[in-house]
């Protein structure tokens, strides 16, 4: 993974509540392992009409928000079944971060695993950044987005927030500690042999 610190774009909103992960990636495109190409699926049931053409009410097919790296959700953002898929659409898409008022515990634990950060802010603060008109910084060292002058706190997981920081997933973030997983497996062979 990259490390994610500080960066600035364009935020979309799609303030729906309890926007769930088969609305983020249907379930028919979960045959894949691949984390690449999914983004051309998501929100597919919205994005798209049923011929196939792009439905121009759809938030991100819209101008300027086809290049927006942030999305602006609605409380309970990423409810639903579990799927890794879910931020590995959102990812492949090209969002950086969601912003909304609340996230399921499995999607927020899915997004810091694969890269995608979920910031969770205040509804008063979500009302403002959605009014906003203009780039957004999302600034993880200091869990704030800034719109012009204004600054708005958001909330992290600190495990989370420290994997993002350092660009680690679960297997890089335990390779920090192999002198002393080394350093055990040496001492309990020695102690028990047998093992």
């Amino acid at each position: 993974m990259q490390p994610f610190q500080t960066f600035t774009g364009l935020a979309a909103p799609l303030l729906q509540e309890n926007l769930n992960t088969d609305l983020i990636i249907p379930k028919q495109f979960l045959t894949t392992l691949l984390r690449s190409g999914l983004g051309k699926h998501l929100f597919q049931d919205m994005r798209y009409r049923e011929d196939g053409s792009d439905n121009p009410d759809f938030i991100l097919n819209r101008e300027p928000y086809r290049h927006a790296t942030i999305l602006l959700g609605g409380p309970n953002f990423g409810c639903g079944s579990s799927r890794e898929h879910a931020p590995w659409a959102i990812l492949d898409w090209g969002l950086k971060a969601i912003v909304a008022p609340s996230f399921a515990d499995i999607f927020t634990t899915n997004s810091y695993k694969n890269g995608l950060l979920p910031a969770v802010v205040s509804p008063a603060s979500l009302a403002a950044l959605a009014a906003y008109e203009g780039e957004l910084t999302v600034d993880l060292l200091s869990q704030e987005i800034r719109a012009g002058q204004e600054r708005h706190p958001f909330k992290t997981e600190p495990w989370g927030r420290t994997m993002l920081l350092e660009g680690l997933d679960e297997i890089q973030q335990t390779l920090t500690h192999l002198e002393a997983i080394e350093a055990f497996e040496a001492g309990r062979a020695k102690d028990s042999p047998w093992l």
